[in-house]
């Protein structure tokens, strides 16, 4: 049962909706733990240890992405991708709308910041569920030759997220006071998840369940299949999952390092404006979307490998230089310093979908992709604030940030190289492909 070019359009718009509400709700949370967590939830703490303590609240959300991630991928590889998008929605959007009703430590002393992490545990749960479902309906609609170009659609949401996050938070900063913004004005964009939820729920009910799962129905594959598909991807591809966890890992951590330690640090440390700061991270979200599209086409035409290698290579060369720009407090030189770090970073993350999903068969793609991408997001974007914000107490000096960053683009590009090229392979095949 071929998708058609309609349905494999509606299910990439859908996937790119349903992604980006998911991410606004995951990336608010860095936002706030950047600006005002410490204060409202941590404030019994020195400043430092309470930018720590809240960057660990941030950092829960990446442990329970796992959980979500086999909890969705077990039902998504057993009973199909379409269910598992609309139940990951639900649960990361009602998480994040009890986070905007959240009392604060004034109100209920320790309950708060206990309440605020199972609440953040909640949020990585839903979105761990998230990324596996919405990148499998994209690729696995695809007409052939496009995987890269439609995988790219879910990745879009990344920047989309962050940019509608972003843009809420800067409008807030702009139009209240910073009493106003501390007592109240942070709770409205984890209130606005409400609409999203409805808006995202009624687009994924119109999906259409994807034609490479319903044809490995139809040739019995799922009743050959063990109970536990989580099990059985790791017990037959353990080192697939781990070199495309580690390919992925740079890639992550750069980019939780620019969207939420660098708000903390220009904030705090460099005196940049925060207004500033937010509007030009939403500047860059904005370029990043042109960017992650086309490399996801250029990736249907010379492959996803090869452009990895040389993102994650520009990226550790680079790293050094990006951080001294962002040190001069030139708000032009820190734009064209996260220009360049996207661009090799989108090298990557744009056909990351396809080459995903591209690694595994049809009836453990849910598991194995899902796994490789949340056990990178733990070691590189789940711990990459609290490191950076450790490392510079530490070290006192942000070239300690650059050289944590060369070295996780180093295990990037030896893990991608390990890996075999993908973007010809059949979706239908019944192994793992590795280098």
């Amino acid at each position: 049962m071929a998708a058609t070019a309609t349905s494999a359009r509606r299910v990439a718009l859908a996937s790119l909706i349903g992604t980006t509400i998911e991410w606004y709700d995951f990336f608010i949370y860095g936002t706030a733990a950047a600006l005002v967590f410490n204060q409202l939830f941590f404030p019994e703490f020195d400043p430092v240890v309470g930018t720590v303590a809240a960057f660990a609240t941030f950092a829960v959300g990446f442990i329970a992405r796992p959980i979500g991630g086999v909890l969705f991928a077990h039902y998504g590889d057993k009973l199909g991708r379409k269910p598992m998008l609309i139940a990951s929605l639900m649960l990361m959007g009602f998480a994040t709308l009890l986070m905007g009703l959240l009392p604060t430590y004034a109100t209920i002393g320790v309950w708060a910041p206990i309440l605020l992490t199972l609440l953040r545990f909640a949020q990585g749960i839903g979105v761990g569920g998230e990324w596996g479902g919405a990148a499998l309906m994209a690729v696995e609609h695809a007409p052939e030759g496009k995987r890269g170009f439609y995988g790219s659609w879910p990745q879009v949401g990344v920047p989309a997220g962050l940019l509608l996050g972003n843009l809420t938070f800067t409008v807030l900063s702009a139009t209240v006071s910073d009493e106003a913004f501390m007592a109240w004005g942070w709770r409205i964009p984890f209130l606005c998840s409400a609409l999203l939820i409805v808006v995202g729920f009624a687009i994924r009910l119109k999906i259409s369940e994807s034609p490479v799962f319903e044809q490995a129905v139809q040739r019995q594959e799922r009743e050959r299949a063990e109970r536990m598909p989580v099990v059985e991807v790791l017990r037959r591809h353990p080192k697939t999952i781990l070199l495309a966890a580690g390919s992925f890992l740079a890639t992550n951590a750069t980019f939780y390092v620019g969207t939420t330690w660098i708000v903390s640090y220009t904030t705090k440390t460099l005196d940049y404006e925060r207004t500033t700061i937010l509007s030009a991270n939403a500047l860059l979200a904005a370029i990043d979307i042109p960017l992650m599209m086309a490399f996801g086409v250029l990736s249907d035409r010379i492959g996803r490998r090869g452009m990895a290698l040389g993102g994650m290579l520009m990226l550790a060369v680079f790293a050094v230089p990006w951080i001294m720009l962002v040190d001069t407090g030139v708000i032009g030189l820190f734009l064209l310093a996260g220009i360049v770090v996207q661009a090799c970073r989108t090298a990557v993350y744009g056909p990351q979908s396809a080459f995903f999903s591209e690694l595994f068969s049809t009836r453990l793609r849910y598991s194995g992709a899902s796994l490789a991408y949340q056990i990178a997001a733990i070691l590189g974007g789940g711990i990459a604030p609290m490191i950076c914000t450790a490392l510079f107490a530490a070290t006192g000096s942000s070239l300690s940030i650059a050289g944590y960053v060369v070295v996780l683009c180093l295990i990037s590009f030896v893990s991608t190289y390990l890996l075999a090229e993908t973007y010809k392979r059949d979706l239908n095949e019944t192994t793992a492909s590795v280098g």
